[in-house]
C-alpha cells in the first residue's frame, strides 16, 4: 500500500510599502526612520494568514511560534515583498518558511509556526480564564 501524500505546499507572497508609521521610531522598537522588526514580523505573518486563506468554515490560525532575522534595513518609501512557504503540517499546526526581500536584496528569513484552532472554542476559553 503506497504511503499517503502529503498535501502540496502552500503560499502566499504580499508586497508592503514602508510608511512612517512602519519605522523603529514610530512602533518604538528603536530610534531610527526605517523599518521596524515588530512591523516586519507582522508583515511576516500576515503572508502566512495569507497562505491558509482555505481553512474550513469556523476555524482560523494563531500564531505560536517566530523565529525571524532581520538583515537588512529599509528605508520608507521602500516597497518590501514577503514570501511564505508550508514546511510541515500536523493536524493542529502548519510551518512556513518566511523570506522578505527589498529589489533584489534579503531583508529578513525565518520560520513561523501557526496553530489551527477553533474559532468560538478559542475567544471562549480566553473569556473563561480569571482575571488576574
Amino acid at each position: 500500500m503506497p504511503a499517503p501524500q502529503s498535501p502540496p505546499p502552500q503560499s502566499a507572497t504580499l508586497s508592503f510599502t514602508v510608511g512612517e508609521d512602519d519605522t523603529a521610531l514610530a512602533v518604538g522598537s528603536g530610534s531610527l526612520p526605517v523599518l521596524g522588526t515588530p512591523r516586519l514580523l507582522a508583515w511576516c505573518e500576515a503572508a502566512t494568514c495569507a497562505a491558509l486563506s482555505d481553512l474550513a468554515p469556523g476555524t482560523t490560525s494563531v500564531g505560536t511560534r517566530v523565529e525571524v532575522e532581520h538583515l537588512a534595513p529599509n528605508a520608507v518609501g521602500d516597497v518590501v515583498v514577503v514570501h511564505a512557504e508550508t514546511t510541515g503540517r500536523t493536524d493542529r499546526t502548519v510551518t512556513f518558511t518566511v523570506e522578505a526581500r527589498h529589489l533584489d536584496h534579503l531583508v529578513a528569513r525565518g520560520v513561523v509556526t501557526r496553530a489551527v484552532v477553533d474559532s468560538q472554542r478559542f475567544m471562549a476559553r480566553l473569556a473563561g480564564r480569571a482575571d488576574d
